[in-house]
Parts: structure tokens; C-alpha cells; sequence
């Protein structure tokens, strides 16, 4: 089978290796001796036997469980039939995501804060919001993510449930307002990161003796943790917060929102104008689901919640554990397409902090437990694996389920995630090898760039971002097959040595490996070749190449493949 697209002064062509069969997603119906479709008999409309449920056809879906009667191939022809939901198509169109890291750290010079910081630290003398995203819209993001709060607690906007918050910082500025209100006037979507781990909210007697075993320890002259340095230093202050975190609290009946009082909300909740419904939670999961409706009710909805799963006090012995399920239902139920980070039909993490995707990689991964259940979408070893989507790992004994879920690579602009006036930015060539190994490797690129003590992005790393931006566009905003630049170098073909391809997302990921030719003179060669295409694999050639015709030959599949046409682009230029 063959598929091939016109192009001025050149050809792509695909091809499949062998014949697929297609099968039919329903009988055909039966016709009379004329040829006229039978009439329906009244027997007809009896309830027909309940099917097999490891029989008849797959249909497509986000999520799909695997039955024990399921044979190793229809557990393939279920994986090649997982598709995204429409939220998570529109996500992965998104290809640059900004990330904002800004918050008590940026004032402390640290990376991951105790909670017991003073909420008076925090004092920008202006922020300026609209200079962020004139800045990340010059690197071409299509969307922007703030940390609402990070592991310290601090929370970047007044909220009613925690005197840890900005209600107590010089002018009281509700960054998460100006960020989300500034976002949308530029046309970029919204992410919001609310840390789970919270230190602000440590209970106050475990913490103090915590703080002594960790001075006993540094006496003794053993090495310290990040969070204990931390502590050590901020010996003497006391969590901010209220002591629910970890505190063994019971699980209740509580009312989502919680009102407080004076609550300017309590005539909206009783009219209907803003929902209220019951959960059952302990201390913390109460309050962390108040801080989601408040987020998604002030200001969503948004296109993606940012649940980090760090714990910076497990070893110390401190832990929470989380509904995780009551979470994404909430979530669901405020703001139905928001896309959440390590949440069911939402985005994983890629596996590694460098901006860096699989040579190989799934978005259609396997779990042992429903994906709704757990932080990290049951993946084992916190995505980490080299391997998390071959056909090994969806038909391990292990496998339950199997689901849609992207990666998403994150990395820094500088070496911490947030603002230290000693750091340097990366250059624009090496953010265009970071696009390139991430959105090029079908994974979204989450490149943090935050802001410094002024309020303001530095303007090296402005710089840095709209050299990235501009290389982007030169290379990758041209299709040469289509006659743009380089497209009549020489007679009879163009010079390339970047080749695009991608699948229709809408039937699923189902590509294993391929090659691509190109031919000069009559003659076919291999150029290229990977596994996995996904929504969008940019492969790198490490020389030009000059050719009158490229061709993608599909050499595995799980089904048959729907590639979208071949690109090819010139760098350096």
C-alpha cells in the first residue's frame, strides 16, 4: 500500500513493507436475492446475545482495561486503538509550554524553601507579568505554567485557608491574577503547578523534634539532605501554616467549599452560582482541595494543573497520603478540560529534569492499577524507565490498563529552577537542540525561565529566548517540499537535512519503526531511520542531503499507520 503527495519540484512518497488487512468495525448487512437490503424482522429486535468481552471489535477510547481473556494481540490492537481526548489532542498541539518559577525561593536564593520563611521576604518592588509573556511568546510558547506554590507552602495569591500566602507580603499582590489575566490578553493558554507537599503546613511539634535530630546529626559530622540544610538554617522558626500535613488526622465529611467567615463566596454557594458538593477528606486533602476550588473557580478554567510529586520530609519520616482520586474528580468536575500533570488522561513527566525525550517514546503507556488511583499514572520507577511503551511492557503479566499519556520535558533555562543572579542562561542553539530532542521526539518542551527579584525576566535570558524563537522559525516555519526556502538550489531537488514526519493522533499512536529514502539520480537511499513517531519526530541528518524525492517506509506497526505528510527543513541559515 502506497500514499503519495504532490509537491512543486518534489515527491514524498509513503509506503508500508507489507499489505494490511483492514477489518470491518461492524457486519455488513445482508441484502435479498434483487439485491435490496433485507427488512428488519421483528426477531431481529430482540436483545442479541451479550458479546464476549474479549471478542468483537475495539473501539477507540483514552483509556482501556486488559482482560485476562484478552490474547497478546488484541492487547496490541487495544494499544493501537488508544487515542487522546480532545483536551489532550489540544495539548499536545501546544508544543512549548513557559514555566514560571517564582515565589519565596526567588528571595531567599534557594531552590526548595523550609515553610517557615516570613511572608514580609517576599517583596518584589513591581511585577511586571506583561514583560513574562511578550518574553515567552518571542520563544514561541503557545502556553505558560506558574508555580501557585511550591514545596515551602507559600502561596502566590490571597488565599482564605492559609496565613502562609502573599494577604501577608508588602501590597499584598495577588500574582496568580495579574499572571493568569496577563496570559489571556496575550493569547496564551493557562497552567497552574500547586505543589502537594507542603512545609509551611509540617505539624510544629514533629518539626521541632526533627530540627534537633538533624542538628545532633551535623554535629556528628554526617552529610545533610537538601531539606535538612534547609532547616538547620531556619532553625528556631516554626512552619508557617496550621499543622495538617501528615498530622494523622481523621477523615471526615467536609463541604467543598469550605466557607470561612466573612466568606465573600457564601451568597454565590447559596444561590448555585458557585458549585458546592461533599467530599471526605482528613485535615490536609480538605485543605488542598480548597486551594483547587479556588484556583479553578477565581481563575479558571485552565488547560493544565501541575501536581508535583516530590516529598522533600519522606525520609525524615513525615509523610500525607493523598485521595488522589477525590483530586481528579474534583478537578474534573470544576474545570472538565483542564489536562493534569501526572493525573488520568492528562501528561507524565518525561523521566528526567534535561529537557530530553526517548529516542523511543509512548504516549500509549500500561499500568498495573486504574490510573485514577495514583500520582504518576501507575508507572513504575516514576517514569524513569528507559522503557515505559513497547509491546513487552504492554503485555507484561502485570499490565491492568492501558491509557493515553504524553510526555512532557521539562528543563531549566538557567541551572535552578529558580532566578540566582550568578547563573546563566542557555544559549539559543542549545534550546533548539533541547526542541528538537523533546517536541521532536513527541513530547512537549516545559522550558522554566523565571523571573528575578525586580519582577522582571533578565535580559540575557530574554535575549536567549527570542534567539530560540527566531531559530525555530527560520528551520522548522518552511516546509522545503511545499517550494519555500531551498526548495531550487539545484535543478531537480532541494538540499535538507532536517525530515519531519508525524501521525494522526486522532487514530492513535501506532508506528514501531521506519526508515526514510530520499532519491538523487534515479537512485533511492536510506537517510534516516527511528522506532516511534507520535505527534511530531524531527530527525536530524548529519549531513545535508540533496534529492528530488523522499519516501517514508513504515517497517512495524501495531496497526495501520495514518501519517501525516513529510517535512523537510535546512538548518543553520
Amino acid at each position: 500500500m502506497a500514499r503519495s503527495w504532490s509537491r512543486a519540484r518534489f515527491r514524498s512518497v509513503f509506503a508500508l513493507t507489507a499489505a494490511a488487512a483492514l477489518a470491518l468495525p461492524f457486519p455488513l448487512q445482508a441484502t435479498a436475492a434483487d439485491g435490496h437490503p433485507e427488512p428488519v424482522r421483528p426477531a431481529a429486535l430482540a436483545r442479541p446475545p451479550a458479546a464476549h468481552p474479549c471478542q468483537g471489535p475495539v473501539r477507540p477510547a483514552s483509556q482501556m482495561t486488559v482482560l485476562p481473556c484478552d490474547t497478546p494481540a488484541r492487547i496490541v490492537e487495544k494499544a493501537a486503538h488508544v487515542v487522546p481526548t480532545a483536551a489532550q489532542r489540544a495539548w499536545q498541539e501546544r508544543e512549548v509550554t513557559a514555566f514560571t518559577h517564582f515565589g519565596m525561593n526567588t528571595f531567599t536564593g534557594r531552590e526548595w524553601g523550609s515553610g517557615t520563611e516570613d511572608p514580609g521576604w517576599f517583596a518584589p518592588p513591581r511585577i511586571d507579568v506583561d514583560q513574562w509573556m511578550r518574553a515567552y511568546k518571542a520563544a514561541g510558547a503557545e502556553q505558560v505554567m506558574l508555580t501557585v506554590k511550591h514545596h515551602d507552602g507559600f502561596v502566590l495569591y490571597p488565599s482564605r485557608y492559609t496565613p502562609h500566602t502573599v494577604r501577608a507580603s508588602p501590597g499584598q499582590p495577588d500574582v496568580v491574577g495579574a499572571y493568569v489575566r496577563a496570559a489571556r490578553k496575550a493569547g496564551l493558554k493557562v497552567g497552574l503547578y500547586l505543589s502537594p507537599s507542603d512545609g509551611a503546613e509540617l505539624p510544629h511539634a514533629w518539626h521541632a523534634r526533627w530540627v534537633e535530630e538533624v542538628r545532633r546529626k551535623q554535629a556528628e559530622g554526617k552529610p545533610l539532605s537538601l531539606p535538612e540544610r534547609v532547616a538547620l538554617a531556619d532553625r528556631g522558626r516554626a512552619p508557617a501554616g496550621l499543622g495538617r500535613f501528615g498530622n494523622g488526622s481523621p477523615v471526615t465529611e467536609r463541604t467543598l467549599p469550605t466557607l470561612v467567615p466573612g466568606d465573600d463566596r457564601a451568597g454565590a454557594v447559596r444561590d448555585g452560582r458557585l458549585p458546592s458538593f461533599t467530599v471526605r477528606a482528613d485535615d490536609y486533602d480538605a485543605y488542598y482541595l480548597n486551594q483547587v476550588y479556588e484556583l479553578l473557580t477565581q481563575y479558571g478554567p485552565v488547560e493544565e494543573l501541575w501536581l508535583d510529586g516530590a516529598n522533600p520530609w519522606a525520609a525524615a519520616g513525615i509523610t500525607q497520603k493523598y485521595d488522589v482520586r477525590q483530586w481528579f474528580e474534583t478537578i474534573r468536575h470544576l474545570s472538565p478540560r483542564t489536562v493534569v500533570f501526572q493525573g488520568p488522561q492528562g501528561v507524565r513527566w518525561v523521566g528526567n529534569e534535561r529537557g530530553v525525550a526517548r529516542e523511543t517514546e509512548w504516549s500509549v503507556t500500561p499500568s498495573a492499577v486504574d490510573p485514577w488511583s495514583v500520582l504518576s499514572g501507575g508507572l513504575p520507577n516514576d517514569s524513569t524507565d528507559a522503557d515505559i511503551g513497547s509491546r513487552a511492557k504492554l503485555l507484561a503479566p502485570a499490565t491492568k490498563y492501558l491509557q493515553w499519556y504524553p510526555a512532557e520535558a521539562d528543563v531549566s533555562i538557567r541551572p535552578g529552577w529558580f532566578h540566582h543572579p550568578w547563573e546563566r542562561p542557555k544559549t539559543p542553539a542549545q534550546l533548539l537542540g533541547l526542541y528538537e530532542k523533546s517536541v521532536g521526539r513527541n513530547a512537549s518542551l516545559l522550558l522554566n525561565v523565571p523571573p528575578g527579584r525586580s519582577g522582571r525576566i533578565g535580559a540575557a535570558d530574554a535575549a536567549a529566548l527570542t534567539g530560540f524563537g527566531r531559530a525555530v522559525r527560520e528551520t522548522y516555519g518552511k516546509d522545503l517540499l511545499t517550494g519555500g526556502r531551498g526548495a531550487a538550489t539545484r535543478p531537480g531537488g532541494v538540499t535538507f537535512d532536517r525530515v519531519g514526519l508525524g501521525e494522526d493522533l486522532w487514530h492513535g499512536q501506532r508506528v514501531e519503526r521506519f526508515a526514510v529514502e530520499a532519491r538523487t539520480g534515479g537512485t533511492w537511499r536510506r537517510i534516516a531511520e527511528g522506532t516511534t513517531v507520535g505527534h511530531r519526530r524531527i530527525l536530524a541528518l548529519p549531513t545535508p542531503v540533496t534529492a528530488d524525492a523522499v519516501r517514508v517506509r513504515v517497517l512495524a506497526a501495531r496497526a495501520a499507520p495514518h501519517l501525516t505528510p513529510v517535512t523537510a527543513h535546512l538548518s543553520g541559515t
